[in-house]
């Protein structure tokens, strides 16, 4: 149960990323509000998960599943320029999530 709440932690991570972006500085209401109630159930959901989880596998995890959904996302919706480069990077970042996951970590 803590890992599937840790991915849906990094899923909001990545949701308030883009709502910060959206609210061009805290200029824009609607998109500031979104960021820190995204943030508020991000931080909530790696709290829950920290109880049974390492934080260094967590942390690292929750970031990474951000960092992803986020650059890919960018990528996608926002013109983000797409190279090889990056999405060779992202398929190491989730690699690298993957191996946490399976080395055994909280488990």
């Amino acid at each position: 149960m803590a890992w599937t709440v840790l991915i849906l932690s990094g899923l909001l991570e990545a949701g308030w990323a883009l709502s910060l972006k959206a609210s061009e500085g805290f200029t824009k209401l609607w998109p500031s509000v979104t960021f820190v109630v995204l943030l508020a159930a991000s931080m909530g959901g790696l709290a829950l998960a920290l109880r049974t989880l390492p934080v260094g596998v967590a942390y690292a995890v929750w970031t990474g599943v951000g960092a992803v959904v986020t650059a890919t996302l960018a990528m996608t919706f926002l013109s983000e320029p797409v190279t090889v480069l990056k999405v060779i990077s992202i398929l190491l970042i989730v690699a690298g999530i993957v191996g946490l996951n399976v080395s055994g970590a909280g488990h």
